[in-house]
């Protein structure tokens, strides 16, 4: 442990990306960032609070004049304005400018909602990321894209806004549940199916190691994951082009989670839009028939599924069409020429989403 990776903006560093196995580091990271003897707010939520907070807290006493923690009900359907309401009178009670500090201590709902306060509280104020899921260690505290959800509709709302500082505790991990942690695991896969063959292939070649979660490997596949979001991201920080890659399997996943009320993970729901996205590249003849039922399959030894239930092919597409990815009334689709390598498709039909979400649908009867 103890690697240390840094994210650039403009060609200038902009903020580290820390690898370590517990929190001793993380006072002497916040103080070098300048915010000895500032407040600091720890916003996490109900899950993780109990299990990390205090230990935080009392890492972060060593540098802040204060240290608070406030806590949000964990979930998805929390991460509305309304939560960010309440954060905002909580840190103008305590008093907060904007020279304090905001601590996300949590998986990617906490970061993001964290994230999006900081934007916009006194039009900005420092926050550090602190991500304790494997899905927001891997992908979502990597970047800057902080929001909220809008009536259901994911990251309606939100700004670019870069943190101070990644801190990732590979230890962490081990308190996620099964579920948690395969969840987490498609952003990891899909970051090889977009950009790195060798890292995909390592993945498989490392399945068991994974699933006795061991330190070394984990901390290995995360900052190799992290490598190939911070390379994107560096090229493309607002997503005018190359960045959109990273929605590989988002497209229809995104509109599986709003179909089924946010009752399968994120991470679930990527998975089978990979196997989608998959399937309409093998059906356009961009890849082998080979290739994309051995991406289907892969995901199986990783505990995530490769079908799904009562969706209605016709809705998915309907919420494909108000997803905020939409460009000039087009669905801009990720698909690959190959593993390792994904590109932008503005032609993907209504009847190919359709024939896709068929392709994933379970049917008891076998059919």
């Amino acid at each position: 442990m103890g690697e240390v990776i840094n994210v650039a903006r403009d060609d200038k560093p902009c903020y580290d990306i820390m690898f370590e196995d517990n929190f001793s580091k993380l006072a002497k990271a916040v103080e070098e960032l300048g915010f000895k003897g500032r407040r600091i707010a720890i916003i996490t939520d109900t899950n993780v609070g109990p299990l990390y907070s205090k230990a935080v807290e009392k890492e972060l006493s060593k540098v802040g004049s204060q240290v608070f923690a406030y806590e949000i009900q964990a979930g998805e359907e929390y991460k509305n304005l309304e939560t960010v309401n309440k954060i905002y009178g909580f840190l103008i009670s305590k008093h907060f400018d904007r020279h304090d500090l905001l601590i996300a201590l949590g998986g990617g709902v906490v970061g993001d909602i964290t994230g999006f306060t900081a934007s916009s509280y006194l039009r900005g104020i420092a926050f550090v990321q602190i991500p304790t899921t494997l899905l927001a260690q891997t992908d979502s505290s990597v970047g800057g894209k902080t929001g909220v959800d809008y009536e259901g509709y994911k990251n309606m709302v939100g700004a670019f806004y870069m943190p101070r500082l990644v801190y990732m505790n590979i230890s962490v991990l081990d308190t996620l549940s099964e579920r948690q942690f395969a969840s987490g695991f498609a952003e990891v896969m899909k970051h090889g199916l977009i950009k790195d063959q060798e890292f995909y292939f390592w993945l498989i070649d490392n399945m068991y190691e994974i699933g006795e979660r061991d330190h070394k490997v984990l901390s290995k596949m995360v900052k190799r994951s992290c490598e190939i979001k911070r390379d994107v991201v560096q090229r493309d920080p607002t997503e005018k082009g190359e960045r959109a890659l990273l929605n590989f399997g988002h497209t229809i996943g995104h509109a599986i989670e709003k179909s089924r009320n946010f009752e399968l993970f994120h991470g679930e729901c990527v998975a089978l839009g990979c196997i989608a996205a998959a399937y309409i590249s093998m059906k356009k003849g961009l890849i082998e028939t080979g290739t994309c039922y051995e991406i289907r399959d892969m995901f199986v030894p990783f505990n995530l599924p490769i079908s799904v239930e009562n969706v209605d092919p016709d809705e998915i597409v309907k919420l494909v069409k108000s997803d905020k990815k939409m460009d000039n009334n087009q669905v801009k689709f990720i698909l690959l020429h190959d593993i390792g390598d994904a590109f932008i498709d503005t032609t993907v039909t209504d009847d190919e989403i359709k024939e896709a979400v068929k392709e994933i649908l379970y049917f008891e009867n076998g059919d």
